[in-house]
């Protein structure tokens, strides 16, 4: 069975905040998907939901521990605190092939 790890996240901020949380996620691509255990880290969204979706994939669980570690995650989340209108929907997946 495969380490690998992907991740499926659904991130709802209120209307107000959607463009901040946007730039907030966006402004991390590049450094998340440089970090070692990183293969894949998409941003998508849906402006008419006034929902932002990521899909992940990460070597591992450490990977994504990792990756969670890194004072720019960290940053983004904490700001999260405040604008999100819900919870954020989150799927660890292993791949089956």
């Amino acid at each position: 069975m495969s380490e690998q790890l992907n991740v499926i996240a659904r991130i709802a901020p209120h209307r107000e905040h959607y463009s901040a949380a946007r730039d907030a996620i966006c402004s991390i691509v590049e450094r998340t998907r440089a970090e070692p255990g990183c293969i894949e880290f998409r941003v998508s969204e849906d402006p008419a939901q006034g929902t932002l979706h990521l899909y992940e994939e990460w070597r591992d669980e450490g990977a994504l521990a990792a990756h969670h570690a890194q004072a720019y995650t960290a940053a983004v989340f904490k700001a999260y605190r405040e604008w999100l209108a819900e919870e954020p929907q989150i799927l660890h997946l292993r791949p089956v092939r």
